[in-house]
């Protein structure tokens, strides 16, 4: 999905952020349409890739140790629902993003039919049940995603869907081409993409 919304946006090379990282899960994907990939986090877990940069920081304790403008690319993959102030990590990726630069975030879709059956059904949404605290501990809606994009600096916005979604009561998955058709209500994931306005100051 993040791969998409690069290839949406037109990348094909400079520098790519990967914040929240974890073991590099995202470089396979981009590593033709960037020339340099960075991975932060407050771990380096086994797999990271080979030859990639990594460097230490906690996600909650802002400003991350790395400068302005530092990437054409700043990419939170299932990211900023792990964390305790989405809008000030939202400037922060911001802010790390160069003018004009790209800003991506994932993050589990609060409007799913199956987040919202499960709300229905057990007050929490989806991804937030008692499992899954407290790792995912901020459930933000698509407009959330959108409002907050704009407050920090970003236009140009687009909201895509993972097309991948788990059918109610089931272990299964719709299938793709059903998906495709109406990609909200039957994606578990959705991503917001965003370009840095050229007037932002860091």
């Amino acid at each position: 999905m993040a791969a998409d919304a690069l290839r949406h946006a037109g990348i094909t090379t400079g520098t790519l952020l990967d914040i929240g990282c974890g073991s590099g899960n995202l470089y396979p994907f981009v590593r033709d349409r960037v020339s340099s990939y960075v991975g932060v986090d407050l771990v380096r877990y086994d797999g990271f890739p080979a030859g990639a940069e990594w460097i230490e920081a906690n996600l909650d304790l802002l400003p991350l140790p790395l400068p302005a403008e530092r990437a054409d690319v700043v990419a939170a993959v299932e990211t900023i629902e792990h964390l305790e102030n989405p809008r000030a990590f939202m400037r922060e990726l911001v802010r790390l993003a160069k003018p004009g630069g790209t800003v991506v975030v994932t993050t589990p879709n609060q409007l799913s039919l199956l987040s919202k059956m499960t709300l229905m059904l057990k007050n929490r949404f989806c991804a937030f049940q008692d499992v899954h605290y407290p790792a995912h501990i901020t459930a933000l809606l698509e407009i959330d995603l959108i409002r907050i994009a704009s407050a920090c600096g970003l236009q140009n916005l687009s909201i895509s869907y993972s097309n991948n979604g788990r059918i109610v009561f089931t272990a299964l998955h719709y299938p793709r081409t059903v998906s495709r058709l109406w990609p909200r209500p039957m994606s578990d994931n959705i991503c917001l993409t965003g370009t840095k306005r050229e007037s932002v100051v860091s």
